[in-house]
C-alpha cells in the first residue's frame, strides 16, 4: 500500500460524518420520505453550510484545494464537529505538503536519557512513551507486567494498533475491547491526516485491513479523536480485574511524543493487584555487606 490519497480522504471524512447525522439533527423537517442513502443529502448540508451545492460536491470529490478557512468553519459547524474533527477537516483540506517524521527515510525516534530515567523511577505506576503511528518506543518494567513484555517484540511489532488487532493475548487483556479498538483507530485516523506521507503508516494500514475485517469497518468509518484520559478494565491473567485510569502527556518539545501513565484507585482491589505486580517487576535487594567486627583497643 503505498501513501494515503489526501483527496480521496477528504471526501470520504466528509460523507461519513454527513451520513451520521439526520434532518431533525440540525433542525431540518424529514416529511417523512425515506431515504436511499443515510444521513443528510449533500443540498441539505450546502444549505446549513452556506454554500452552493455544486461546490460542496467538488470538495465531496476530494478537490478542496485553495478552500477558504471561512467555508472549511461552515462546513465544520453543520457537520456538528468537534475541535478534534474541526481540526482533522482543515488538514486534509490543506495543500499536500510532504510533512516530516513519516517516510522510510525519517530517522527513528529517539528517548531522551532523562526520560528512560523517569520511566524506571515511576515507581508503581506502569507507564510508555508512544511515538508516531502509536508506536511504543519506551516503557518501564510495570507496564510490561501489565500490558505484555514489549521487550520481547521485534521493533516494528511494538505498535498499540497492531497489538489490539493482531495479538490474541492484547485483545484478551481489554474487557472492553470494541471501546479500546475504536479509540486506537480513531487516533491512527487523526494521525492520517496529519501525515498522509508517511509509508510506515500506509503499511500498517494495509496490512491490517488484509488482515482484520473489524479494522476495515473502523478505519472505513473515518472517526478521529485524540488520545486524552479515562479508565481502562482490564482482564489480567494473573492478578484478574484490574481498574486503571490513564492520563495522556504530550512532550512540549515533541508532539509526536506521549508520556501514557496508568494508576489504581487508592484502597481499591485494582491497587492491591497493582502492588503485587510492582513487587514481582522490583529489582532484587542485594544483601548488606558484611561487617568487620570492630578492633578492640589495645
Amino acid at each position: 500500500m503505498d501513501q494515503l490519497d489526501q483527496r480521496a480522504e477528504l471526501g470520504d471524512f466528509l460523507r461519513s460524518c454527513r451520513a451520521r447525522l439526520r434532518p431533525a439533527d440540525v433542525g431540518l423537517p424529514d416529511h417523512g420520505r425515506r431515504r436511499r442513502v443515510p444521513g443528510l443529502r449533500r443540498e441539505e448540508l450546502a444549505q446549513l453550510a452556506g454554500v452552493s451545492v455544486a461546490y460542496y460536491t467538488r470538495l465531496e470529490q476530494g478537490h478542496g484545494q485553495n478552500v477558504s478557512a471561512e467555508v472549511l468553519d461552515a462546513i465544520a459547524r453543520a457537520l456538528r464537529l468537534g475541535a478534534t474533527e474541526s481540526a482533522h477537516l482543515n488538514h486534509l483540506a490543506s495543500p499536500r505538503t510532504r510533512r516530516s517524521g513519516g517516510g522510510r527515510t525519517a530517522r527513528p525516534q529517539q528517548v531522551r536519557p532523562a526520560l528512560r530515567t523517569l520511566l524506571a523511577a515511576m515507581d508503581g505506576v506502569p507507564a510508555y512513551l508512544v511515538g508516531r503511528r502509536q508506536d511504543v518506543i519506551g516503557w518501564n518494567p510495570l507496564a510490561a507486567a501489565v500490558f505484555g513484555d514489549f521487550g520481547a517484540l521485534p521493533a516494528a511489532e511494538r505498535n498499540l494498533v497492531r497489538l489490539v488487532f493482531l495479538d490474541p493475548a492484547t485483545a484478551e487483556l481489554y474487557a472492553d475491547w470494541e471501546c479500546r479498538a475504536c479509540e486506537v483507530v480513531s487516533n491512527l485516523r487523526l494521525y492520517a491526516g496529519q501525515h498522509p506521507d508517511d509509508e510506515r503508516l500506509s503499511a500498517l494500514v494495509g496490512e491490517l485491513s488484509v488482515k482484520d475485517e473489524e479494522f476495515r469497518r473502523l478505519w472505513a468509518a473515518h472517526t478521529v479523536a485524540d488520545k486524552t484520559h479515562g479508565v481502562k478494565r482490564l482482564r489480567h491473567p494473573v492478578v484478574g480485574q484490574l481498574d486503571l485510569a490513564f492520563e495522556t502527556l504530550t512532550l512540549p518539545d515533541d508532539p509526536a511524543q506521549c508520556l501514557v501513565t496508568y494508576h489504581a484507585e487508592p484502597g481499591s482491589p485494582s491497587a492491591d493487584a497493582l502492588r503485587l505486580l510492582s513487587s514481582w517487576t522490583a529489582p532484587p535487594v542485594a544483601p548488606p555487606a558484611p561487617q568487620r567486627p570492630a578492633e578492640e583497643p589495645a
